[in-house]
C-alpha cells in the first residue's frame, strides 16, 4: 500500500484505515487461546508453588499480571465492536473476561467511549480520563484545590494507590452512570456476584492464602500496568487539549494519543496498545492488526512517537499551558508564570 507524498488530515485517514477494520475469527481465536491458556496454567503453577514457597507463588502472580493485561486489552476490543464478527458472542466474551479483569463490561464500554468521543475536549472532561487541569484553572483553586490536585498528580497515588482503588473498589459500582439506568447496574452488580463466587471458590479449596499471594498480586499488577499504559498514551508533551469550535475529534484523537514505542515481548503483552494514535483514530481495527497499519503507512509510524525514557519523563508533567499548547511540570510554571 503506497505511502501518499502530501500531508493528510486526521480526518483523511479514516477511509484508508476503514481496510484494516475486519477481524478474522480463527486469528481472534487464537489470540484468546495464546492468552487465557498460559494464564490459567500460571494460575495453577503459582498454587502448586505455595507448598514449594510462598515466594515462588507470589512471584508467578506478579508475572501473571501481563497476561492478566491481554486479556484486558481482548475485553476492550470486545468493547470496541473488533474482536469478533458476531455481536453477541463479543459481549458475553467480554462479560466474561470482565469477571478476570475485575471490569464490569457494560459499565466500563459506555464510560470508554465516552473517552472516545470527548479526548481532549477541555469542555468534556470527567469521565474516562486522567484528571488535567489548564495553569488558569489551577491558579483558580483555592489552597485545598491546589493541594488535592497537587496528590492526585503524584505518581504515588497514580500509580501505586489509584490501580488499587479504580480496580478493587470504584469498579464495583456504576460510578459515572449510577442513574443511566439499571442495565449498568446490572453489569456492575453481576460482575460482582461472579468475582465473589470465584473468590470463595478459591478460599473453600486453598484457604485465604491463595488470594493473598496469587489472587491480588495478579490483580493488582496488571491493574498498575494497565493504568501506566493509559496514562502515557494520552499525558506527554505535545499531547492535544482544545476547547469549543477548535476543539474537533479525528485531530485530537491522532494528535492527542501517543505511539508507545515497546520492545518485544512488552508489545505483546499490551496487545499493540502503544500505537494508540492510530486505535483512537479508528478503534475498529483489532488489535492484532494495528502492526500492519504502521507498516504499510511511515507517516503514522512516526507520528507522536513515545520512547520508554521519555514516558518516564512524563510523570513530571501537570498542568496544560493553553498558550504553548503542552504540558508541563508545576514546577515550570511556576518558572514562568509564576504559579504557586
Amino acid at each position: 500500500m503506497p505511502e501518499p507524498t502530501a500531508a493528510r488530515s486526521a480526518r483523511d485517514w479514516l477511509t484508508t484505515l476503514s481496510r484494516y477494520r475486519e477481524p478474522s475469527t480463527r486469528r481472534s481465536l487464537w489470540e484468546l487461546a495464546a492468552t487465557l491458556v498460559p494464564f490459567l496454567a500460571l494460575w495453577v503453577l503459582a498454587w502448586m508453588a505455595l507448598s514449594v514457597s510462598p515466594w515462588l507463588a507470589l512471584a508467578i502472580a506478579i508475572l501473571n499480571g501481563g497476561f492478566l493485561v491481554r486479556i484486558f486489552i481482548i475485553q476492550h476490543d470486545c468493547g470496541h465492536g473488533s474482536f469478533l464478527k458476531n455481536r453477541t458472542a463479543q459481549d458475553w466474551l467480554g462479560r466474561a473476561l470482565g469477571v478476570l479483569t475485575l471490569t464490569p463490561y457494560a459499565v466500563w464500554r459506555r464510560t470508554h467511549s465516552i473517552h472516545h468521543a470527548h479526548h481532549g475536549d477541555l469542555d468534556a472532561r470527567g469521565i474516562g480520563d486522567v484528571l488535567t487541569l489548564t495553569i488558569d484553572e489551577y491558579r483558580a483553586r483555592g489552597w485545598w484545590g491546589r493541594l488535592m490536585y497537587r496528590l492526585y498528580r503524584n505518581p504515588v497515588v497514580l500509580f501505586v494507590l489509584g490501580p488499587s482503588y479504580l480496580f478493587l473498589l470504584q469498579n464495583r459500582l456504576p460510578f459515572g452512570l449510577m442513574k443511566s439506568g439499571w442495565r449498568y447496574w446490572t453489569s456492575a452488580m453481576g460482575t460482582n456476584a461472579m468475582i465473589g463466587i470465584a473468590v470463595g471458590l478459591i478460599i473453600w479449596f486453598g484457604g485465604f492464602w491463595p488470594v493473598l499471594l496469587i489472587y491480588l498480586p495478579t490483580s493488582l499488577m496488571a491493574a498498575t500496568l494497565g493504568v501506566w499504559l493509559f496514562y502515557v498514551q494520552h499525558q506527554f508533551e505535545e499531547t492535544h487539549w482544545s476547547k469549543g469550535e477548535d476543539w474537533q475529534l479525528h485531530d485530537a484523537a491522532l494528535e492527542g494519543s501517543s505511539h508507545y514505542i515497546l520492545p518485544q515481548p512488552l508489545r505483546w503483552f499490551s496487545g499493540n496498545i502503544g500505537i494508540h494514535h492510530v486505535h483512537h483514530l479508528y478503534s475498529r481495527i483489532p488489535f492484532y492488526r494495528l502492526p500492519e497499519v504502521i507498516r504499510d503507512h511511515q507517516t503514522l509510524a512516526e507520528a507522536q512517537r513515545l520512547t520508554v525514557r521519555e514516558s518516564l519523563q512524563s510523570v513530571n508533567l501537570h498542568l496544560w499551558d493553553t498558550a504553548q499548547g503542552k504540558l508541563m511540570s508545576f514546577k515550570e510554571a511556576r518558572s514562568r508564570y509564576g504559579v504557586a
